[in-house]
Parts: C-alpha cells; structure tokens; sequence
C-alpha cells in the first residue's frame, strides 16, 4: 500500500497507540479519519494532524457502522482502516465479575468483528484493516486469564475472516505486540497489574505496523524476535 494520499480511519486514535499510529500515518501523507471515545483528546489530535473526526462508543452495536460510513463521507473513500481501541483488565479469576467480563468481550472483541464487517464492503480493492490484538492471545499470563482468552478470540477472528478477505484483495493485519509501554496497565477495568517485563517502546511498535501496512505480502505482525 502506497501510504501517501491514503484514506484511513483510525479508531482508539485518543489512546495513547492509536494516537501515534495517527500520527505516523499523517507523516507518511494519509489522509485520516480519527475516532475515539475522549471527546477533548480526540479534537486536539484530529487539529494537530488536520484529519476530520468521529467520537464514538464501540461498544454500541451501531457504532462502527455509523464510524466507517463517517469516515467515507470524510474522506471521500476508504483505503484503510486501523483499530487500536481497547481496555485491559486484572486478577484472578475468582475475583472476576461478569461486568468486567462483558467490558472486555465487548471492547476488545465485538468491536473489532463489528469494525471489521462494516470496513469490508466499504474497502477498495488493495485495501488492508489493521486490527490490535495482544501477545496473550498466544501466551496466554495468569492473572489476565480473561483478557488472554477475548485477545485469543480476536486472533482467530482475524486469522479465518484475512482468509475471506483476501479473495477480496482485501487485507486484514493480524498485530500481536508485547507489553508497551502507553501506561494501558495503570488503567485497567478492573484489578491491578501483576509485575510485568519492561515495556516495549510504543514507537518501535507503530514503526513495525506501519511498515507491514506498506508490505503487501503481510498477514499479520509478530513481535517474537526478542
């Protein structure tokens, strides 16, 4: 993908890696669309980076629809899309309550399928969504047994639908990055954070994104060579 002049929506673009992904994006010459839950942080980048936005709640069933179809009327078409929306929550699973557990499904989970299936049938052909799934989806930690199973789940989503999507000419980037360091552990839903190893820097983790967006052989970004 030609990132210059590309049409992209950024979703989670008020967070703190979405907010980079946004930014780097914008450096490479796209055009954006950004989204996000945070009203006043969600202005201040969509002014810094002069991309037009739409605050939203995905975890509302007709969010992603009304998002992706904002984005195209913004931007005249869609070339991309990035979902970097999503929350985290810790501790044993005895302590886990059903809301918490409805949280994590809904944010990390049917949002990004809901996101997905709305991208879709709106992509050129050439197109790729990006969709932010975890290192626990693979290795799975004790302490976030809930979390790991709901990223586990978006990864197998991610994994069968870039199989659909591909007789579409259509990508779908499966990204599973370690623990980074955007402070997501010190705002957990729930729980508090286990001891964790360093953080990964969260430019090193938009650098590897970026690029397996420029490269279209690449079905998914892993982060296993450390």
């Amino acid at each position: 993908m030609n990132l210059s002049g590309a049409r992209i929506l950024v979703t989670g673009a008020s967070g703190a890696l979405g907010g980079r992904i946004a930014r780097n994006l914008c450096d490479n010459g796209s055009r954006l669309c950004v989204s996000g839950r945070n009203g006043e942080r969600l202005r201040a980048i969509a002014a810094e980076l002069d991309a037009s936005s739409m605050p939203g709640d995905l975890r509302e069933v007709d969010a992603a629809m009304d998002i992706v179809d904002a984005a195209v009327e913004h931007l005249g078409g869609l070339d991309g899309v990035v979902h970097a929306a999503g929350v985290v929550a810790f501790g044993p699973i005895d302590d886990l309550s059903d809301a918490t557990l409805a949280e994590l499904v809904e944010v990390n989970l049917m949002a990004p399928i809901r996101l997905t299936r709305a991208a879709a049938s709106r992509l050129a052909e050439g197109g790729v969504i990006v969709s932010l799934s975890a290192v626990v989806a693979t290795i799975p930690t004790a302490g976030m047994a809930a979390y790991s199973a709901v990223k586990a789940g978006l990864t197998a989503f991610d994994q069968a639908a870039g199989r659909e999507l591909r007789r579409r000419g259509i990508r779908l980037l499966d990204v599973c990055p370690p623990h980074t360091a955007t402070g997501l552990e010190t705002r957990p839903i729930a729980g508090t954070a286990p001891k964790l190893p360093p953080g990964r820097d969260p430019d090193e983790i938009v650098a590897r994104i970026v690029a397996a967006m420029r490269d279209d052989t690449a079905r998914a970004v892993s982060f296993d060579d450390r």
